[in-house]
């Protein structure tokens, strides 16, 4: 037993409701035995919507505490609901309780028609649990989709992020490869212009090697040879 049961029983008492609360007006404007048959369906909806908030009491004993206060003050509403309904439906049809006791006493042909009710409203109930069901099941199945989305979702905003920082880097090693290479290109055209430089200057010991050579032979030409 759990608050999940609980909440079952009152979409059953919801729907009980919704039919008895309809009934007291219609009263009012019909006589005779349709009046009667409303007066039935009236008493009978009553001891089916009596019979769930007993069970909705009887959930309510073995419900969590942290739920207990909220499902006392449904079922006090709820009670207090019906019993606003009873005397309604007595101050419209004065010989309802007793009258309709009687008529049903009376006349054993409406117990099958009571008994063919009670089938169709169980079957009834059945489906109404069943969609309740199904839709608990639904809105589970959304919440993890939608957890599933919001996980997709950080994943795709991490990776977008990881995706910028790589860029970055991408674009810093791009610049430190341009500079590298304006480097290189200035050290190209150094090492060029140091290269004309060493040849030039090779050139010019060379010259100044043979001049002196050819003075030292002039010289030793007119100390040694000339008289």
């Amino acid at each position: 037993m759990s608050s999940e049961e609980f909440e079952k029983l009152h979409e059953i008492y919801k729907s009980l409701y919704d039919e008895l609360k309809l009934i007291p007006e219609r009263v009012t404007k019909c006589h005779g035995e349709e009046r009667k048959r409303l007066v039935r369906s009236f008493d009978e909806r009553q001891g089916e919507a009596e019979e769930v908030l007993q069970g909705m009491e009887d959930e309510l004993r073995t419900a969590p505490p942290s739920y207990r206060n909220a499902m006392s003050t449904k079922l006090r509403l709820y009670r207090r609901d019906i019993g606003k309904l009873q005397r309604d439906m007595k101050s419209f049809a004065p010989g309802f309780g007793s009258a309709s006791l009687t008529a049903q006493g009376d006349h054993q042909g409406i117990y099958a028609s009571q008994n063919q009710q009670s089938t169709h409203l169980q079957s009834q109930r059945a489906l109404l649990l069943q969609g309740t069901e199904y839709l608990n099941n639904a809105t589970q199945s959304i919440e993890r989709s939608q957890r599933i989305a919001v996980e997709t979702e950080q994943i795709g905003t991490d990776i977008i992020e990881e995706l910028g920082g790589q860029r970055e880097q991408l674009d810093r090693t791009r610049d430190r490869l341009v500079n590298t290479g304006e480097n290189l290109s200035r050290s190209r055209k150094v090492l060029r212009a140091m290269s004309r430089r060493l040849m030039t200057n090779k050139l010019l010991l060379a010259i100044i090697i043979l001049m002196e050579l050819a003075i030292l032979g002039a010289v030793i030409y007119l100390k040694f040879f000339r008289k």
